[in-house]
């Protein structure tokens, strides 16, 4: 007969055995000792917490003869023998992932009348509940709410959030934690002075790290890399094993990128690959060592649970980082481990990330210190002189339409320059407003107003507030004077009255008797607009 797994040998029989998820056992405990039994629990949390084990301790301790409450489940009465054993008939576990089905519930809904055989209760475990389907959920429904006296539920699911408010409000909910390092290891040592096992406890905290806070995972890792229980298995063993790089390769790359030595970098990534670390789990400890420098950085060192010598180290590395590059380097290797795939060229993604998280701090200052346009206007002749303001003329604040038409194309080439910098929510309006100028002409400026004219399909583009500002900012940085745009079709498009509408108040307004004096038609901002929710809802 095959030898039982790790796991399974030792999956915990009684509550005082359980892991770090006291906040429950505590609940469940008293309740037991009470006599307050509800009749449907819904356990939820990441995988290998003991969501299935404590839902199997509550089998036994509510069918338990023991007369002491406080020893339920005593392990020795024949209900709680029979459970450990896998025969007591009134503990049914029902798998949601294979029974999915409206059918499965209506089979359950039928036979639960019956009364218990063997026990005081009849146990329903339905593991992975939020497999099931909408009906199936409808038909569960009604039986949880009402169920017989001698029916006990209890839901057990990864993913809460897919189970129905309707049946997480007929359930007392219990949510399981993932367990810290610490803890996972301790119980990882007790396991393997009880197998005789010898093992460092460094290579226990790497076990513990990679079961991710599942204490299941974690045994089974441990599991994995006793080939001989008469070899110590040592950290370099288990990160061998694993498929993990060493400690000092991981390190060697934090420094690296700290100092930001591309090469060394670089050899780093292929080295620890080619000795056989699995690309995934390279990223993920690079990960974890970037963010012991954050927390070092941010809440003191006084808080990881490292020894005085690696906190030392850390609190160095977190002196030597900017936060912003930090944070950098911790969101590439992070995207880069969260999106990997297997590919012919395992390292690139690493090579990827480290690079970016060089390349980056360098970028982002660069587009700090450069305002929203530049300076002086995009133009391949060299800067000159800082010429005077051009000269106002007629009534106060009027500049000669004939300044802003020279200065048009170098506000057009400006726009063009910065598209790059431009938020994504604006890219999609400005991508093609250079181009767009390139067909609008400067008609006439009326103090600080810039008459612009152009032919329907333009003006229609140009109607956009965020394409309106921009071209505003432009000539701002050109002219050096605060002016506003407002745009009319050229003569002979006047007869297009469904788009150009005009102003009830164009009498009074001197700047479209103005316009209209030249023959051309105002575009109000209130038309544009309208016309745009018009395309929309078309």
């Amino acid at each position: 007969m095959p030898e039982q797994a790790l796991y399974l040998k030792w999956r915990p029989t009684a509550f005082d055995e359980m892991v770090g998820q006291e906040h429950i056992i505590r609940t469940l405990k008293n309740s037991l000792k009470t006599g307050r039994i509800r009749h449907a629990y819904l356990f939820s949390g990441p995988r290998g917490t003991g969501k299935t084990t404590s839902a199997r301790l509550l089998a036994k301790a509510v069918n338990c003869t023991h007369p002491d409450p406080d020893a339920r489940p005593c392990n020795q009465c024949a209900a709680c023998v029979a459970i450990n054993e896998g025969r007591f008939l009134d503990l049914i576990e029902i798998d949601a992932a294979s029974h999915t089905g409206v059918d499965d519930v209506r089979d359950l809904r039928e036979k639960i009348a019956f009364t218990p055989s063997e026990g005081r209760y009849k146990v329903y475990i339905i593991d992975e509940v939020h497999r099931f389907s909408g009906n199936a959920f409808d038909a569960l429904l009604k039986t949880l709410e009402e169920p017989p006296d001698h029916a006990l539920f209890v839901l057990a699911t990864t993913e809460i959030d897919k189970v129905p408010a309707t049946i997480k409000s007929r359930c007392l909910p219990f949510e399981f934690r993932r367990l810290t390092v610490q803890e996972v290891a301790d119980r990882l040592a007790l396991i393997a002075a009880q197998e005789g096992i010898q093992v460092e406890r460094a290579a226990l905290e790497l076990i513990a790290r990679e079961g991710t806070g599942s204490v299941r995972d974690s045994i089974s890792l441990l599991d994995q890399v006793v080939a001989d229980p008469s070899e110590v298995v040592t950290l370099e063993l288990a990160q061998r094993i694993l498929g993990t790089a060493s400690t000092r390769a991981v390190r060697d790359l934090v420094e690296a990128l700290i100092n930001r030595e591309v090469a060394r970098g670089v050899h780093l990534i292929n080295d620890a690959i080619d000795s056989g670390s699995d690309p995934r789990q390279f990223g993920q400890q690079v990960v974890e060592q970037l963010r012991l420098i954050l927390l070092a950085q941010t809440a003191g060192a006084d808080m990881l649970t490292l020894s005085a010598d690696e906190r030392a180290h850390v609190a160095a590395l977190g002196e030597r980082i900017s936060r912003s590059e930090l944070l950098r380097a911790i969101r590439a290797f992070y995207q880069t481990t969260e999106a990997f795939h297997s590919s012919w060229q395992p390292q690139l993604a690493l090579e990827l990330a480290f690079l970016e998280a060089l390349t980056a701090p360098e970028a982002q200052q660069q587009a700090a210190a450069a305002p929203m346009f530049d300076a002086r206007p995009a133009s391949s002749a060299p800067p000159a002189a800082a010429a005077p303001a051009p000269a106002l003329t007629g009534r106060p604040g009027l500049i000669p339409a004939s300044v802003v038409a020279q200065k048009w194309s170098d506000a057009q080439r400006l726009i063009y320059n910065n598209i790059p910098q431009a938020k994504p929510e604006q890219k999609k309006h400005v991508q093609n407003l250079p181009s767009l100028m390139s067909h609008v002409h400067v008609r006439a400026v009326d103090g600080d107003v810039v008459i612009l004219g152009t032919q329907k399909i333009y003006a229609e583009l140009l109607g956009n507030q965020t394409c309106v500002e921009w071209i505003e900012r432009a000539l701002l940085r050109v002219t050096g004077q605060p002016l506003r745009i407002k745009v009319i079709m050229d003569e002979g498009h006047s007869s297009d009255t469904h788009y150009m509408t005009p102003s009830p108040d164009a009498t009074s307004d001197p700047v479209s008797q103005m316009i209209q004096a030249r023959g051309g038609v105002l575009l109000h901002e209130e038309v544009l607009d309208n016309q745009a929710d018009n395309d929309s809802k078309e």
